[in-house]
């Protein structure tokens, strides 16, 4: 019936600032506080121009932590400058210039930067604070740093939320539930890698653009659906993973504005996101698209993600993998209830994306929109050639998107079977819970 029908539906979804452990008075938790902010917006662009200047992306890292623990000193005694990150680039270049001076390293061209430093200090306390939409090349440069080929997906990862996002290696770990100093050694990993390979701070060349761009929005998009569906843990969640890499995918696109693809992944973020709100009840648990109360989907975002779409079509390059995925999730966006969602339309974009980027949980994808379309039977031949396919063997998905069609077709004792396999299969409890409670008739 329509209940069981809705039920397969779901298918279709897809610093280190530092800290005391002693109290802190009033002022010391505002100044660090002020720290913290300055540093979560404006981290990339202070890296970023110290790497420019130093010449040594680790090192440059290095500075601008040595600089945050002095404003955590002098920001509650002499108070919060009125320009936090110009103060803090200034103090790092300092850094920078003593030891130059104490290896007896200090050409004309440091002495030229500390002459200047006392002139930009002069400029920084009168000019107003800097913009956090505001991006530059030294950025850009930054973000292709932080997903150089040279480094392992993971390290890319890491590299990407600390340097450029401005998260904390505690931060990162508790997002990607791994050990803080598994996190850590491998951020100090993917600078020696950078340092041995002797990466310059400049862009490649323009032939190896779409490339790079490609593992620079690899990341991100493996980033927001880490928080969009957590593979383990307690949370089915974790939001803010996901709200970072929106972040930092708006980035890129305005560094990038005739990249399509940069247009296309902050529209199927956004357009993603939109539904969080009504993703999980008060408890935490699950609520899938089915159930979802529509009216607390953030109709911001689904503006914000139509616009980067129409953004990316403006272009005239065509629709890539981000662009369909986009525009299936626009699909569910604009519908005002699962029955009123154009089907038709989703399996149609499907089948593009398999042509384009074809694998089986895109396969696994179209089986679910074509259940909704055609029917459960159609679908099930979709599902048991992927099963016998064994390409997503020990994924939690296939079993359960299979169960949710043996539902509908009536053969219940079946689905309780599939819904067992699929949820000794899950990593995340949520889930698993879910899993559990439907393979007992629950």
């Amino acid at each position: 019936g329509a209940k069981r029908k809705r039920r397969v539906a779901h298918s279709s979804e897809m610093t280190d600032t530092p800290h005391r452990e002693t109290a802190r008075s009033a002022p010391d938790e505002g100044a660090r506080r002020a720290v913290a902010a300055v540093w979560r917006i404006e981290s990339a662009k202070i890296v970023a121009t110290l790497t420019r200047v130093v010449g040594d992306f680790g090192l440059a890292e290095d500075l601008a932590q040595e600089a945050l623990l002095d404003a955590l000193q002098q920001w509650p005694v002499d108070g919060v400058p009125r320009n936090g990150a110009a103060w803090l680039t200034a103090v790092a270049k300092r850094k920078a210039i003593d030891g130059w001076r104490r290896r007896e390293r200090l050409d004309d061209r440091m002495a030229v930067l500390a002459h200047d430093l006392e002139r930009e200090q002069a400029e920084a306390a009168d000019a107003p604070p800097w913009d956090p939409d505001a991006v530059d090349d030294d950025v850009l440069r930054l973000i292709f740093i932080s997903c150089h080929p040279v480094l392992s997906r993971e390290a890319q990862v890491a590299l990407t939320l600390r340097v450029v996002g401005g998260l904390s290696s505690e931060e990162i770990a508790r997002a990607f539930l791994v050990p803080t100093a598994t996190v850590q050694q491998r951020i100090v990993r993917a600078k020696k890698t950078l340092a041995a390979a002797n990466v310059p701070f400049e862009m490649p060349p323009r032939e190896e653009h779409t490339a790079r761009l490609g593992a620079i929005l690899g990341v991100l998009y493996l980033i927001f659906n880490e928080g969009h569906a957590a593979s383990s843990g307690p949370d089915w969640m974790r939001p803010e993973l996901s709200l970072e890499a929106i972040r930092l995918a708006r980035v890129v696109a305005a560094l990038m504005p005739r990249e399509r693809d940069a247009h296309s992944l902050v529209a199927l973020m956004e357009l993603t996101a939109a539904r969080f709100p009504a993703r999980v009840d008060a408890h935490g648990d699950p609520v899938l698209l089915a159930d979802q109360d529509r009216r607390r989907w953030d109709r911001g975002r689904i503006v914000r993600g139509r616009a980067a779409l129409g953004a990316a079509d403006a272009l005239g390059a065509g629709r890539g993998p981000y662009g369909l995925q986009a525009a299936i999730a626009e699909c569910h966006a604009v519908a005002a209830s699962i029955d009123e969602t154009d089907w038709d339309r989703i399996v149609v974009l499907y089948e593009a994306l398999g042509r384009i980027a074809p694998s089986p949980v895109v396969e696994l994808n179209r089986a679910a929109a074509v259940a909704m379309a055609t029917g459960p039977a159609s679908a099930l031949q979709i599902i048991d050639r992927l099963a016998s396919s064994g390409a997503l063997a020990g994924y939690h998905l296939l079993p359960a998107t299979r169960a949710e069609l043996l539902l509908r077709l009536g053969r219940d004792d079946e689905a309780r079977s599939e819904f067992a396999v699929a949820a000794s299969l899950a990593g995340n409890d949520r889930e698993r819970a879910l899993l559990r409670a439907k393979a007992e008739g629950r």
